[in-house]
C-alpha cells in the first residue's frame, strides 16, 4: 500500500473572510431563508460563501472559472463542510442565483445587512445613498416569458464610459461608521437617478432600520427634487444633500452672493447660510466656496468657454437641419434645447412650415404640396448673465438640510457630514475594481445578473465589516499592524492591505492530518485579537 502524498493548498487571506462570514452566520442565515433540496450537496448559503471567497480572492478570475479557483484552496476548511471543489459546478451557481432572485434580492440583503450591523454593534449617525452602473456583455434579449419584475439590461447613461453596451444599475445605501451597505437594489440600465432616489425615499426609508436609527440621510444632487425632499421631511427624516445648479433659486442665490459674505469654514472652504423653502420644505442652504476647486477650475474656465460656446452653436445647427412631422414636436425639441443651453439665449425662435412636393427639382407653378414638415429657426446670442453665472459656479456648490434647529450642525459639521458621502463612492470603486469578481457581467439571464449584484454587494459588506472589526480590535487593545511604509506600524490598516500581508499562508494535508505553514508573528497576533473562530481556521 502506497504512503499518502502531502497536498499543499493556498489559504492566504481567505481564512479571514470565511471566519467573518461564519461569525455573522451568513451561510446559516441564507439557508434558513432559502433551504436547499435534500439531494443537493451544496446549500445556497455555502454556495454564496464560496462566491464571496471567489470574489474577494483578488485573482481576476470570473465566476465561469469558479471550480478552477477552488482546486488549489482548502475548500472544506473554509466552508466548514465536507465539500470539495468539484461540487462547485456551474449548475450549483445557477441554481443559487435563481434561488436568490426568487427570494427577492433586496429584501434578503436587507435582512442580512441588519443582522450584520447588529452583530458588529454599529451605531450609525448617517446613511448615504448613491447609484452607479455596470456594463454587461452580450445581447440579453428578453422574451415575453421573462419575469416582468426582473430588470431590463438596456443602454443608458454609462458611468463606465461604454455607451455602446447594455448596462445594469446598482443603488446602494451605506451606513457611515464602517461604510457597510445596508440596502441594495438592482435597477434597469436606463434608470434615471432622480426617479430612483424618489422611489427609495417613498417606499423603503420607513422600513430601513439603519435609516430610522440615523440622524441624517445623505445623497448627491440627484436626491434634491421636490418629491424626494418632501417625502423625507414628511417622514421626519433629516437630510443633507447637494442642490443642483439648474434650479432657479440656486442660480439666484449665487448671483446675489457677495464675496464679503463668505465666512471661513476649514481647510480652504468658506460659506454663507441662507434660508430656503424649495419644495415647500423649510430648510437651510449653505453656499460653499472651495479655494482648491476655484484655483483648479479657473485655469480651464476661459479655455473651455469658447469650446462650449462652439459646441452649443453646432448643436443648434444640427437641430435646425432636422425635419419634424408636426409643429408640436419641433417646439418641444426647441424648448428642450433651450433648457440645456449653458451659454446661449435666443432673440427669437420660430417653427417654420416647409411644404413637400412629389418628384425632384423645383415644383411646377401652382402645384399643390403633398405634405408638410416643420423646422426650427432661431437667432442665438451669447448670454452674459449665463456666462456670469457659469463663472460664479467655479469652485462653488450649495448644500441643503432640513435640520433647521440643531445648534451643533454648524458649517463645519454640515460639510463634514456631506464629505462622508465618499464612503459609498469608495464602495463603488471597490466593486468596479478589475480584480473583483468580474470586470464585466457575463451571465445570460437578467434575473441572475440581479442576483449576482447582490452577491457583489455582500462581498462589499464582508470586506467593510471585516475591516471595521480589525481596526476596532487594534484600537481597543492598542495593538498595531505592519504599515505599508517600511518599518512603520498602523492601527488603521485597510482590509486589502491585511489580505496582502496574509499571502504565503498554506495548508499542508498529509493523510488525515492538517498543518498550517507560513504563519508569521504579526499574523498570529492579529488572529488572537479577532477571536477563536479566526484562530481555528489558521490552526
Amino acid at each position: 500500500m502506497s504512503s499518502p502524498q502531502p497536498v499543499i493548498k493556498r489559504l492566504d487571506h481567505l481564512g479571514l473572510i470565511a471566519a467573518f462570514c461564519h461569525e455573522i452566520d451568513l451561510p446559516g442565515l441564507i439557508d434558513r431563508i432559502i433551504p436547499k433540496y435534500s439531494e443537493h450537496n451544496v446549500s445556497h448559503g455555502d454556495a454564496v460563501l464560496a462566491m464571496i471567497l471567489n470574489g474577494l480572492g483578488f485573482h481576476s478570475r470570473t465566476l465561469h472559472m469558479f471550480s478552477d479557483f477552488f482546486e488549489t484552496k482548502p475548500i472544506s476548511k473554509l466552508l466548514a463542510k465536507d465539500i470539495e471543489a468539484y461540487h462547485l459546478t456551474d449548475d450549483v451557481l445557477g441554481r443559487t442565483l435563481d434561488a436568490l432572485f426568487e427570494a427577492d434580492v433586496s429584501i434578503l440583503y436587507q435582512v442580512i445587512a441588519e443582522h450584520t450591523v447588529e452583530k458588529l454593534g454599529l451605531k450609525t449617525d448617517s446613511v448615504h445613498l448613491d447609484i452607479t452602473s455596470f456594463h454587461v456583455d452580450g445581447e440579453y434579449a428578453q422574451s415575453e416569458e421573462d419575469d416582468i419584475n426582473s430588470i431590463q439590461l438596456v443602454k443608458g447613461y454609462s458611468r463606465d464610459h461604454r455607451p455602446e453596451l447594455n448596462q445594469v444599475v446598482l443603488e446602494l445605501i451605506c451606513e457611515n461608521q464602517a461604510g457597510l451597505p445596508v440596502y441594495m437594489q438592482a435597477l434597469s440600465g436606463n434608470t434615471n437617478d432622480a426617479k430612483a432616489f424618489a422611489e427609495v425615499t417613498k417606499r423603503h426609508i420607513h422600513c430601513l432600520k439603519a435609516a430610522q436609527n440615523s440622524r441624517y440621510f445623505i445623497a448627491d444632487a440627484a436626491l434634491y427634487t421636490s418629491d424626494s425632499i418632501c417625502s423625507l421631511d414628511e417622514q421626519k427624516q433629516k437630510f443633507i444633500t447637494r442642490v443642483p445648479m439648474t434650479i432657479k433659486m440656486a442660480k439666484q442665490a449665487l448671483l446675489a452672493l457677495l464675496p464679503e459674505q463668505l465666512e471661513p469654514i476649514c481647510n480652504g472652504y468658506s460659506g454663507h447660510w441662507i434660508e430656503s423653502d424649495y419644495g415647500n420644505v423649510k430648510q437651510r442652504w449653505l453656499l460653499v466656496n472651495s479655494e482648491q476647486a476655484t484655483k483648479r477650475e479657473e485655469a480651464t474656465f476661459y479655455k473651455n468657454l469658447d469650446k462650449n460656446l462652439t459646441k452649443e452653436l453646432k448643436s443648434l445647427a444640427q437641430l435646425a437641419k432636422k425635419q419634424f412631422a408636426c409643429a408640436i414636436d419641433a417646439q418641444k425639441a426647441m424648448s428642450e434645447f433651450q433648457s440645456q443651453c449653458q451659454l446661449l439665449s435666443f432673440d427669437q425662435s420660430e417653427i417654420r412650415q416647409v411644404p413637400e412636393f412629389a418628384g425632384r427639382g423645383r415644383p411646377k407653378k401652382d402645384e399643390d404640396p403633398t405634405g408638410y414638415h416643420y423646422k426650427v429657426e432661431a437667432n442665438p446670442f451669447t448670454d452674459l448673465e449665463k456666462v456670469k453665472l457659469a463663472k460664479l459656479k467655479v469652485g462653488m456648490f450649495i448644500l441643503a438640510t432640513n435640520d433647521t434647529e440643531s445648534t451643533d450642525l454648524d458649517m463645519v459639521a454640515l460639510l463634514e457630514h456631506y464629505k462622508s458621502q465618499q464612503k459609498v463612492e469608495r464602495g463603488f470603486r471597490f466593486l468596479k475594481s478589475p480584480e473583483f469578481l468580474t470586470s464585466s457581467i457575463f451571465l445570460k439571464k437578467p434575473q441572475r445578473v440581479e442576483a449576482l449584484l447582490m452577491v457583489m454587494t455582500l462581498s462589499l459588506m464582508v470586506y467593510a465589516g471585516l475591516e471595521h472589526k480589525i481596526r476596532k480590535e487594534l484600537a481597543v487593545t492598542e495593538e498595531f499592524f505592519p504599515s505599508m511604509v517600511k518599518n512603520k506600524t498602523t492601527s488603521k490598516p485597510t482590509a486589502r492591505w491585511v489580505f496582502l500581508k496574509f499571502e504565503g499562508v498554506d495548508t499542508l494535508e498529509f493523510g488525515d492530518q492538517w498543518f498550517i505553514t507560513g504563519i508569521q508573528d504579526h499574523q498570529r497576533r492579529l488572529l488572537q485579537l479577532l477571536g477563536k473562530l479566526y484562530e481555528a481556521i489558521y490552526s
